[in-house]
């Protein structure tokens, strides 16, 4: 399988084949990634529950990352992480 990078999207960015999402590197798209304070972080995956892009690694049942080529920036993680681990910080910092 080829990977796809968002200059090779359809006009719109609209994806119309249903279960291909990790042929397409959506975290091109992103202006914010997500970064994790894991002093805070007590592995409750609320952020894995909600992240719509599947986005949150998971190993052993702890968060243990975030897979940025898919992460598009939205920060739903970080809204709804119950002890503030999640921060969104503008790409390149």
């Amino acid at each position: 399988m080829t990977l796809k990078s968002a200059s090779e999207l359809t006009i719109g960015a609209v994806i119309t084949d249903a279960g291909n999402s990790k042929e397409f590197l959506t975290g091109d798209w992103r202006s914010k990634r997500p970064v994790i304070d894991k002093d805070k972080c007590i592995d409750c995956l609320t952020c894995w529950i909600f992240c719509p892009d599947d986005s949150i690694i998971v190993k052993d049942e702890k968060m243990e990352g975030f897979r940025l080529s898919h992460c598009k920036g939205c920060g739903i993680c970080s809204v709804q992480c119950p002890v503030n681990a999640i921060q969104m910080v503008p790409e390149g910092n």
